[in-house]
């Protein structure tokens, strides 16, 4: 069985309350935070930068799974970096491929962890080059830009794909999905071989942000 991680989305959260957020999502047994970041440029939102995550961070001791949804983020990786994200995610379309393995050697240089992204129209072996060099890679199950839209089933048999060629390279990159998840959908994306699961309203619009996370755990267990 693999060990999966729970990792909420404050864009379900409330923003007016985010240290408290981040606090109940803490006690409610999440293992990271996922932040997105979003410039209005790559995607159509924006969300919030560096200097939010910073005033964040001493909110709470959980993993800070930074997303960035931004393009160019070499520019501001830095700020990222310094202003405490323990993962940082980079679109795959969003950087020149020429730029992309020194970047990846930034975030390894300040002991941070390193994930790609793919959009839904975007081929999963576009990121394989780069596996051995990654700790994650995010598979996105919605269109990136806003919460609350629907799983889709068809980004299933690229996290499959996925999964087998790092069991077949003998790593243990792990597979994020994002976008959708549920107690029904969950399950769907752990069979096909994910075990990073971003959950937004399933946890944050729950009364009862404990027994939510709980509930997906649960849905993962069947292998």
């Amino acid at each position: 069985m693999r060990n999966i991680l729970i990792a909420p989305s404050m864009l379900a959260g409330d923003f007016s309350r985010m240290g408290e957020e981040a606090r109940r999502m803490e006690q409610a047994g999440a293992d990271w935070l996922h932040l997105d970041v979003m410039d209005g440029q790559f995607v159509p939102n924006i969300t919030f930068g560096a200097p939010v995550i910073q005033a964040l961070r001493p909110c709470t001791k959980l993993f800070f799974d930074v997303h960035l949804m931004i393009r160019q983020p070499e520019r501001l990786l830095r700020d990222f970096i310094q202003a405490g994200a323990d993962s940082i995610t980079m679109h795959i379309e969003a950087i020149d491929a020429a730029l992309l393995p020194g970047v990846i050697k930034e975030i390894r240089e300040a002991s941070k962890l390193v994930a790609l992204s793919v959009k839904p129209a975007t081929p999963v072996d576009q990121v394989c080059p780069y596996l051995e060099c990654l700790e994650m890679v995010l598979v996105m199950t919605v269109e990136p830009g806003f919460g609350g839209q629907s799983f889709l089933p068809d980004m299933l048999p690229k996290v499959r794909a996925l999964r087998e060629e790092i069991t077949r390279r003998g790593l243990s990159t792990r597979i994020q999905v994002d976008g959708g998840i549920n107690e029904q959908t969950i399950a769907q994306a752990y069979a096909a071989g994910a075990d990073c699961f971003v959950a937004g309203s399933a946890v944050f619009d729950s009364s009862d942000a404990k027994r939510a996370i709980e509930r997906l755990r649960e849905f993962t267990m069947n292998d």
